[in-house]
């Protein structure tokens, strides 16, 4: 890998990429510094330290969120109407027929999702404004007054700002730029969260096991992140204009996480809802809607009563991951797709049997990819369990997932580009 960057770095173009992107990476991590006026810093520090939920948030913020910056939201409203728009893909037949049409119906796509992200930054926002001022970060404001409005548009300004950073690493630099924020925000919060683990004169002992862990996690990420299931597919032999053309045998890859870590993002935000709305009713005057609230604001805050929380977490996860996955891959569209063009799985006849067969392999390999999205979710909670002073860190299996997830991308990106500089200096 070290070999690839470096032959990379000497070819002007590629280089010249990797410097804008690094750039625009500077730039995000300045940014991440200019706090939101009237913050009580103190405060702030002992929110996202009594609240893993709010860390995790923070991690798809690319650190802002915990800095109590302007782009505090980070890509999250961005990310939020993306997953929006592509549910919406499935239940609503003209966003299907206009991802079909190629390059314009991508680019029509990438406009609705950017105008939705404003309204989604607004009441996002609100949200994050409302839980700082309860907890004595900010001050108390009504939802009209100056302050507020100010503040709203500021979040939103940030959140179109870092939008439109990652469209120029996309467009200009390497790699996928939303991506690579989030993966600079997590990599800027390393040092504090390794910096616990060394402190301390047990720092060794603590050291050690935390090293074993995440090379072990580091490695099944990669195995199962690149694991996927390739099914053969026979093309009968067929004839177009004068030309006749011979079958071929290609293959179907399914990857084991099609989902991704959407499901997480699914989870967090289902278990993070009902502890903020329980907070409201804790001072209620009817008893068993008081006990209630108490209830799940006490044990579905990720710190008492961790075994429930893990579990609900791991369950969410797993159910997630099956309802995304079932939006990205429709095994009825793709056994239509192979039979009008020709295509059949050797042994399984075209059509429905097709379809079914389908079905079957894509429960199988995703029950596999949901327990390991389950399991890297709730590792910190495992980890923490077993290994003393790290009961506050947040730099899990999610982190590392994000992570290796973008450097193997970027990487794929780069030994395309050259390897087609190769193909171009063998034609010269």
């Amino acid at each position: 890998m070290i070999e690839t960057v470096v032959t990379a770095f000497r070819a002007p173009d590629i280089r010249r990429k990797l410097l804008f992107t690094l750039g625009i990476l500077l730039i995000f991590r300045a940014l991440t510094n200019v706090p939101i006026p009237n913050v009580n810093t103190a405060a702030l520090t002992d929110l996202f330290t009594n609240n893993p939920l709010l860390s995790i948030l923070n991690i798809f913020s690319g650190g802002g969120l915990a800095a109590a910056s302007v782009i505090g939201l980070g890509v999250n409203p961005y990310i939020n109407s993306s997953i929006v728009m592509q549910l919406m893909r499935g239940v609503i037949p003209a966003l299907e027929e206009l991802s079909r049409e190629g390059e314009y119906g991508r680019n029509k796509i990438n406009q609705y999702t950017r105008m939705l992200t404003v309204p989604f930054a607004f009441a996002q926002g609100y949200g994050i404004s409302v839980l700082l001022s309860a907890n004595g970060v900010i001050p108390a404001n009504s939802l009209f007054s100056i302050e507020t409005l100010s503040l709203l548009l500021s979040f939103t300004a940030g959140t179109i700002l870092l939008m439109w950073l990652g469209e120029l690493i996309s467009e200009k630099g390497l790699g996928n730029g939303i991506s690579f924020i989030i993966f600079a925000g997590i990599v800027g919060s390393i040092p504090q969260q390794i910096g616990p683990i060394l402190s301390g004169p047990d720092s060794l002992a603590r050291l050690i096991p935390f090293v074993i862990v995440a090379i072990v996690v580091v490695a099944a990420v990669v195995f199962i992140n690149e694991g996927q299931r390739r099914i053969p597919v026979q093309y009968a032999s067929r004839v177009r204009g004068r030309r006749m053309y011979q079958g071929q045998t290609q293959y179907l890859p399914l990857k084991v996480t099609m989902a991704g870590v959407i499901p997480i993002i699914f989870a967090v935000s289902i278990l993070l809802f009902p502890a903020q709305i329980a907070q409201y009713f804790t001072a209620s005057d009817i008893g068993w809607v008081r006990d209630t609230a108490n209830f799940i604001a006490t044990n579905l805050n990720g710190q008492n009563n961790i075994p429930l929380y893990g579990s609900l977490y791991f369950l969410l996860v797993v159910f997630f991951t099956y309802f995304y996955t079932a939006f990205q891959f429709r095994p009825d569209q793709t056994a239509d797709y192979l039979r009008k063009n020709g295509g059949f799985i050797p042994g399984i006849r075209p059509g429905k049997p097709t379809e079914e067969f389908l079905g079957r392999v894509t429960n199988r390999i995703t029950l596999g990819g949901a327990l390991f999205l389950g399991t890297i979710a709730v590792t910190p909670f495992i980890v923490s369990a077993f290994i003393p002073g790290t009961s506050n860190l947040q730099l899990g299996g999610t982190s590392i997932l994000i992570m290796v997830s973008v450097v193997v991308e970027t990487m794929k990106q780069l030994e395309a580009q050259m390897m087609m500089r190769n193909y171009e200096g063998f034609m010269r």
